[in-house]
């Protein structure tokens, strides 16, 4: 009986600090999605609320009705887009190719490939590099230097590794080459590993914001990550140089805080949208990828 009691109050215990730990891991995403509908002029200066105590839109308005906002979501669009199925391709056949032990090299190719895990050029090499190949101020520099991400490439190498030899020498016999084979066969029964990486790829590239800071000068082309960042260091001096002295005026009715909450609510929304239907294959892509023969 006492054991009984023990357990019963061991297990409440458990629970009671697993509900404190979810509470206070939810209560900062709660704030800022009650500080993003808060209304200036009830909030004052107040920094966090418990419970809303007014309501408004007016920071949304703000943020969704002017061109810049759209121009900021379109060019972060088309580097999801584009570079997601670029770091797709190229990391599924450079994974391919370095899983046929048949190929000259790999040993020395997969040496090169991790070493970059590892050491870098350097800011300063990597600009003249990025300079050199003419991709300042262009779409391509937010993806072609992050074509690939080793990680990734290790992980679906070793998922392509346990695929059974025998499916592929029987395409073979059917005269199938290897882009046939790699295609028709080899990527349809790895879509776990496929889903969970190319989520992975794709949220990386709607959070993309630092190779822009670095290699794109031009504001109509910053992405919608770059925007958010300029805006939550300085809103006021933003909207100043982007928007037109005109619009200043408009900022005093606007929360701050709030607008920069909307923004964070606005950034994040496509990503949460999509993330519950990719979830289940999170645990079985990479766990299929991540056992090394």
């Amino acid at each position: 009986m006492r054991t009984s009691r023990t357990s019963i109050w061991s297990n409440g215990l458990i629970h009671l600090v697993l509900m404190l730990l979810a509470i206070l891991t939810v209560l900062p995403f709660y704030n800022v999605v009650i500080t993003s509908f808060a209304d200036p002029a009830a909030v004052a200066k107040q920094r966090f609320y418990l419970l809303p105590t007014s309501f408004s839109i007016e920071s949304y308005n703000m943020l969704l009705k002017g061109s810049y906002i759209g121009r900021a979501l379109t060019v972060t669009a088309l580097i999801t887009v584009a570079g997601t199925l670029l770091n797709m391709l190229v990391t599924a056949c450079g994974a391919y190719a370095l899983s046929k032990k048949t190929v000259p090299g790999r040993g020395a190719i997969m040496g090169l490939i991790v070493f970059t895990m590892l050491f870098g050029g350097g800011l300063i090499p990597y600009y003249l590099n990025i300079r050199n190949l003419h991709l300042i101020n262009h779409y391509s520099v937010m993806v072609l230097p992050v074509a690939v991400n080793t990680f990734f490439l290790i992980v679906m190498l070793n998922h392509f590794r346990s695929i059974p030899a025998e499916l592929e020498e029987s395409a073979k016999i059917d005269g199938a080459n290897d882009i046939r084979i790699l295609f028709r066969i080899v990527l349809p029964i790895s879509k776990p590993t496929l889903a969970a990486i190319t989520l992975f790829y794709a949220v990386s590239r709607w959070n993309e914001w630092y190779l822009a800071m670095l290699f794109v000068n031009e504001p109509k082309r910053y992405p919608m990550q770059l925007f958010l960042r300029n805006m939550l260091m300085d809103v006021t001096k933003m909207h100043r140089d982007d928007m037109g002295a005109s619009l200043v005026a408009q900022l005093s009715d606007i929360y701050p805080d709030g607008l920069k909450m909307a923004s964070v609510i606005v950034t994040m929304a496509p990503i949460m949208i999509l993330y519950p239907f990719l979830q289940k294959y999170f645990a079985a892509g990479l766990t299929l990828g991540a056992v090394k023969e």
